[in-house]
């Protein structure tokens, strides 16, 4: 082949790509307690410049394993408290970095969040609730910086993706859960409300996967009750921070149910939830083509703190 086909070739492909990013990017299902959302709240103008801090540890030095966050600060006007984003990122509790959360990092801070974007210990090294851990002492972290960074401790969310997402929604249901409170010190400080895409909210419905497996220690037959704990479905109740969650509805690695389940409880329970379904998506290509979901997450978020 040629040096004009392979060209012609190439650009074929990105077109292509193009064109299939944008058709997905609006096939989607928005729905709330009412049905179908129909009109799209508002987001906040993007137009805060951003100031990037050096990596900081936020685990105090007795933690099992030192973990650092990446801070974002809006310049936002010096006389305001500013809403908080506590972000995690997936990989089946067992790999990834938050290099993955930075553009969504990114797009918050420019809307007014100071946003903290974390790493935590990994499975099969670290069991659950390890994990879980890491992120009450994020959060004690936070509050400890509220003074310095102009942090409304009324106004954290949490943010993830996949593995990320199940942590963060963890959190926002574990306030009231003895048996999850960090034994090194922490806190389970609330979360106003959460936006999380993929999120196994059962871990029940997995088949004794691997990555379950080495997360929990055990299969579900052998840890029944580590298995229920660790599942947020399991755990909502009217105290449960708002959610919207975003799914594939061809995710084959986290099936849609996951989502659907999960936004039913949560309106059983008489909590706020949306439910963002991508059409014809599987678990990368949600998070991939995620701009549209991510929109309508933040649109919520701002609802939910009253930022508007």
């Amino acid at each position: 082949m040629n040096d004009y086909n392979l060209a012609a070739q190439a650009h074929w492909s990105r077109y292509l790509l193009l064109a299939l990013t944008l058709l997905l990017t609006g096939c989607a299902t928005h729905l709330d307690r009412n049905g179908e959302v129909t009109s799209q709240n508002e987001v906040a103008p993007a137009d805060y410049n951003v100031e990037r801090l050096a990596p900081l540890t936020y685990t105090p030095p007795d933690w099992p394993e030192a973990l650092e966050a990446r801070v974002l600060l809006p310049d936002t006007p010096d006389d305001r408290l500013r809403p908080a984003a506590l972000l995690v990122h997936g990989g089946g509790w067992q790999r990834r970095s938050p290099d993955d959360m930075d553009e969504i990092a990114e797009r918050l801070a420019e809307r007014g969040y100071v946003t903290v974007n974390v790493a935590y210990r990994f499975a099969p090294t670290y069991r659950f609730p390890a994990q879980l851990h890491d992120l009450q002492q994020a959060m004690a972290w936070i509050h400890d910086q509220a003074d310095a960074w102009r942090i409304d401790t009324d106004r954290i969310v949490g943010v993830g993706y996949s593995s990320g997402a199940h942590l963060v929604s963890l959190l926002g249901v574990s306030a009231n859960i003895d048996a999850l409170a960090a034994p090194h010190g922490g806190d389970h400080a609330r979360l106003a409300a959460v936006l999380g895409g993929g999120l196994p909210s059962d871990l029940f419905k997995f088949d004794d996967g691997r990555l379950v497996v080495e997360f929990i220690g055990g299969t579900r037959a052998e840890k029944p009750d580590a298995y229920r704990l660790a599942s947020p479905i399991y755990h909502v109740d009217a105290d449960t921070p708002p959610h919207f969650l975003f799914h594939g509805r061809w995710d084959s690695l986290v099936p849609v149910d996951h989502a659907t389940d999960f936004h039913a409880e949560l309106l059983a329970q008489g909590v706020e939830s949306e439910l963002y379904l991508q059409h014809y998506r599987g678990h990368f290509t949600s998070f991939l083509t995620r701009d549209s979901a991510i929109e309508a997450g933040i649109a919520f978020l701002d609802k939910q703190l009253g930022n508007r």
